[in-house]
Parts: structure tokens; sequence; C-alpha cells
């Protein structure tokens, strides 16, 4: 059985694990890992890949494709696309802190790349995605 096939399981709140990048949806997510886990990364918001941003979120300038693309490019480049329109990546394999369910089977969390860069904070950084302070919380970038 492929990974892909394997059903994602949300990883309980406060739990460690580890995220090997292998598709990428859009701009904050799903994720999806080598590990299993489908990551929606926590306390940023990107426009939904219709263009639209949800009524309760912040809406960025940028668009879902600019959003997806920076996020790629920070796991070294798109390797192809998949039916579901996923891009394929081969992410370097991030450490990451869940917060827990994002709804369905994603997990909401905070990750951190090889270089010891926090993912959420590189991906404000593209200006393609903007801070939700709802669930930034304090959340600091170095």
């Amino acid at each position: 059985m492929s990974l892909l096939a394997l059903a994602a399981a949300v990883v309980s709140a406060g739990q460690t694990f580890t995220c090997t990048p292998t598709h990428v949806y859009d701009g904050d997510g799903p994720i999806w890992c080598a590990e299993g886990p489908h990551v929606r990364i926590a306390g940023i918001a990107a426009r939904e890949m219709d263009g639209t941003c949800r009524n309760n979120q912040p809406c960025p300038a940028a668009s879902a494709i600019q959003a997806r693309d920076a996020l790629v490019d920070l796991f070294g480049g798109a390797r192809g696309m998949i039916s579901t329109g996923h891009v394929v990546v081969r992410g370097p394999t991030m450490t990451c802190i869940s917060e827990g369910s994002a709804g369905g089977t994603r997990t909401a969390a905070w990750c951190t790349l090889p270089s010891g860069q926090d993912l959420s904070c590189a991906m404000v950084a593209t200006g393609t995605v903007l801070r939700w302070d709802r669930y930034w919380r304090g959340h600091r970038c170095r």
C-alpha cells in the first residue's frame, strides 16, 4: 500500500512528531507527510485555491497559487502534480509540535525546518500569507 493510501490520523495536541513533506495543497496546508500526518500550518492564513478567503480569517493580497508556490519553494521546488491538485515535493524532515485537530484528518502544527527556521514565520516572511492572531497566540519568530 502506498503512503498516499494510508489514512492520516490527527496527532494529539502537545505531541512532537516529524514530517517529511511529500505533497502540498495550498499556502497553509495541508502538507502531506511521509510519516502519515496531514499538517495545517499553525497561526497563518492563505487564500483558498479558488481565490476566496473565508469570512472568519485574515485575507492576504497574494493569490492562493503564489502562497502555495512559496511553500513549495521552501521545500525545494515542485516535482510534479497529482490529480487532486497537490504539488509533489521532497521536503526536508521537519520537527513539529501539534496543536491538535485542524478539522477532518488535518493536524494543526508549528513546524521547524532543519535550518532552525520556523515554518509559520518563514511563510509570513514571504508576504503570501498573513499571521492569524486568533491562532498565533504569542508565537515568536526569531
